[in-house]
C-alpha cells in the first residue's frame, strides 16, 4: 500500500532528485574525516585556540539563518550543538556559486547530516563557532523533524512530548528532546560501575541461556515458543538464577550476569515484559553478608553517577543511599503498619485478616501470596529511604534457605526504595531434599490455579545433589534502579525501545 506523503516529504524527495542531477550523491559511501566533537571544540577552544585552526565536525543540521551571501547554521553531533558561520565567497571561491546559492540555501533541510571543515573562532556576540571553508552533504533526511523551539523566557513551544510518539519513535525523541540521551548515558554508567565493583571483588561475568526448557528461578508467567528442529517447547527465561547456581556447583566462587528476562504479564509505569536484571551469586556467604555488600555497592554507584553525592531526588523526595540501610523483618513491618501479628497464624486466619483489611484475595492464593498482598497494600509505600525487609515466611521463598533460628522463616531480604522493591536476595537453599519438597509445594499451588507457580527443574535438583556450597545470591532490577537515579517515574523513560501496542495504520 502506497504511503501518503506530506508536502514537506514531497519537497525533500524533489530536492533529492535535483541533488543527484547536479552530481551530488545524497548518501556518499566514503569515510568523512571527523577530527573533533562539538563538545571538544566548545570546551577546549579558550584554553588552546591554536589547536583548532583546522577541524572537521559532522552532525545533523538543526537550524539555519540565511542572510544573503552569509549565513549561520547549527549542527548537532552526539556530544553537543555548535554554531557554524558560512560565507558564500569563501565556501565557493571563483565564479560558480551554485553550491551555496542552490544546494545550501534551497536543497538542504533541517535534519540532514552534513560535514563541516573550517576553523574555530568567537563571533562578535562571543559564541564559539566554526568558520566553514567546506560543507559536505553526508545523508539526506526525507522526513522533517519536529521543530521544538525555546523562547527567550525559556518556554518550550511545539514540544515533541506525546509519550506514544516519543517511545515509538525514540530515534526522533533522542534528536529533538534535550536530556533524553543523558538518561541512557547515566544508565550505562550505573552498569559499568556495578561491573567494576564485581570485577574488583574477583567475580566472573557470565552468560546463561535465554531459551530454557524449564522457566525456573522466579514465580512468573513465561512466554513460550517451539523449537522446530528438536520438536520441543521452550520458554523465554523468567530468571537466570538456576543456571548461575549450577556454575557455583561447578566450582566458581562468584558469578554475575546482567540478563534480559521476560515475563508474560501486564504493563504499567514500573513493568515491561522485557526487562534487565542483575543477578550475582557468591559462595561461602549468607544473606547478612549480601546486605552489607549490596548497600556498599549501591552507595558507590550513586556517588559515581551523582557527582559524589549519595542523595538523589525522586520527585519531591530526597533519598539517601549512604550505608548502612535500615533493616526490619516482613512480619514486624506488617505488625507495625497494621497492628496485626501474623506469626503462628494459619492460612485461613491470614486470608480472613486480608479481607478485613479490604485486600482483594483469590482462592488460589496460599499463605505466601496472602502475606505478600498484605505487605504490598499496607506497608511497602512507607519505605522511601533504602530499607532491607527481611526474614520472609517459607511459603514465599521456594529457593531460599530456612532461617537458622526459626524454620518457618527464610534467610531472605528485599530492598525497598521509594516504596518499590529494588532487589531480592537469599541465603540460597542448597539442601536438595528440602528443595525438592519446596518445588512439589509449588506444583500444588499450580494445581490450585496459580499460573505463576514454579516448575520442577529436575536437572537443577540433580546439580544440587552433587553439592553446592553455602551461597548467597542477589537480584536487582536495573530498570528500576535507573528510574531512581535519573528521577524518572515511568520505566518507559529508561528503556530505549519499550514494548508498545501495535501501531495503528490508515
Amino acid at each position: 500500500m502506497e504511503r501518503h506523503l506530506s508536502e514537506q516529504e514531497i519537497f525533500r524527495r524533489e530536492a533529492l532528485t535535483q541533488l543527484r542531477a547536479m552530481g551530488i550523491e545524497p548518501y556518499p559511501a566514503a569515510e568523512y574525516p571527523v577530527t573533533h566533537s562539538a563538545k571538544a571544540l566548545l570546551d577546549g577552544f579558550d584554553q588552546h585556540p591554536e589547536d583548532f585552526q583546522k577541524v572537521c565536525v559532522a552532525g545533523r543540521l538543526m537550524a539555519r539563518r540565511i542572510m544573503g551571501k552569509a549565513s549561520f547554521a547549527v549542527i548537532k553531533d552526539s556530544s553537543s550543538r555548535i554554531q557554524v558561520y558560512l560565507n558564500r565567497d569563501e565556501l565557493c571561491p571563483g565564479e560558480n556559486k551554485d553550491f551555496y546559492n542552490e544546494v545550501f540555501k534551497k536543497l538542504l533541510d533541517i535534519g540532514d547530516f552534513v560535514g563541516v571543515e573550517g576553523y574555530v573562532f568567537r563571533t562578535q556576540t562571543g559564541e564559539i563557532s566554526i568558520h566553514a571553508t567546506a560543507l559536505t552533504l553526508l545523508s539526506k533526511s526525507l522526513r522533517p523533524l519536529p521543530v521544538v523551539k525555546t523562547d527567550a523566557d525559556g518556554a518550550v513551544h511545539d514540544a515533541f512530548a506525546d509519550p506514544e510518539l516519543r517511545y515509538r519513535q525514540r530515534y526522533v525523541d533522542l534528536v529533538v528532546n534535550e536530556g533524553v540521551k543523558e538518561v541512557f548515558i547515566k544508565r550505562a554508567k550505573i552498569v559499568n560501575t556495578m561491573r567494576r565493583v564485581f570485577d574488583r571483588a574477583g567475580y566472573l561475568e557470565v552468560e546463561t541461556p535465554i531459551l530454557q526448557p524449564i522457566p525456573g528461578g522466579a514465580a512468573a508467567r513465561p512466554f513460550s515458543t517451539h523449537h522446530n528442529a528438536l520438536d520441543i517447547p521452550l520458554y523465554l527465561r523468567v530468571a537466570n538464577e538456576l543456571y548461575l547456581k549450577r556454575l557455583i556447583v561447578g566450582g566458581f566462587d562468584g558469578v554475575y550476569e546482567f540478563a534480559k528476562d521476560f515475563r508474560n504479564e501486564g504493563m504499567d509505569r514500573t513493568h515491561n515484559p522485557e526487562f534487565t536484571v542483575l543477578e550475582i551469586y557468591v559462595a561461602y556467604k549468607d544473606y547478612q553478608w549480601m546486605m552489607g555488600f549490596t548497600e556498599q555497592m549501591l552507595e558507590e554507584v550513586v556517588r559515581e553517577v551523582n557527582n559524589g553525592n549519595p542523595v538523589v531526588q525522586a520527585g519531591e523526595k530526597s533519598i539517601d543511599f549512604s550505608a548502612p540501610f535500615a533493616r526490619i523483618s516482613i512480619l514486624d513491618a506488617i505488625e507495625q503498619h497494621t497492628g496485626h501479628v501474623l506469626r503462628g497464624k494459619s492460612e485461613e486466619e491470614i486470608r480472613a485478616l486480608a479481607k478485613e483489611l479490604h485486600i482483594d484475595v483469590k482462592p488460589e492464593m496460599g499463605t505466601g501470596k496472602l502475606i505478600d498482598e498484605i505487605f504490598g497494600e499496607k506497608c511497602e509505600h512507607h519505605y522511601v529511604q533504602p530499607t532491607f525487609i527481611t526474614d520472609y515466611p517459607v511459603e514465599m521463598s521456594p529457593l531460599c534457605k530456612r532461617h537458622r533460628q526459626d524454620p518457618t522463616l527464610t534467610e531472605r531480604f528485599e530492598l525497598f526504595v521509594n516504596g518499590k522493591e529494588l532487589a531480592n536476595a537469599y541465603s540460597e537453599l542448597n539442601d536438595p531434599i528440602d528443595q525438592r519438597g519446596r518445588f512439589e509445594e509449588q506444583l500444588q499451588l499450580s494445581a490450585k490455579g496459580d499460573d505463576e507457580a514454579m516448575f520442577i527443574d529436575q536437572d537443577f535438583l540433580r546439580a544440587l545433589e552433587y553439592g553446592m556450597p553455602p551461597t548467597s545470591g542477589m537480584g536487582m532490577g536495573m530498570d528500576r534502579l535507573t528510574m531512581l537515579l535519573t528521577n524518572q517515574s515511568s520505566i518507559q523513560e529508561v528503556l530505549f525501545f519499550p514494548q508498545m501496542r501495535p501501531e495503528k495504520t490508515e
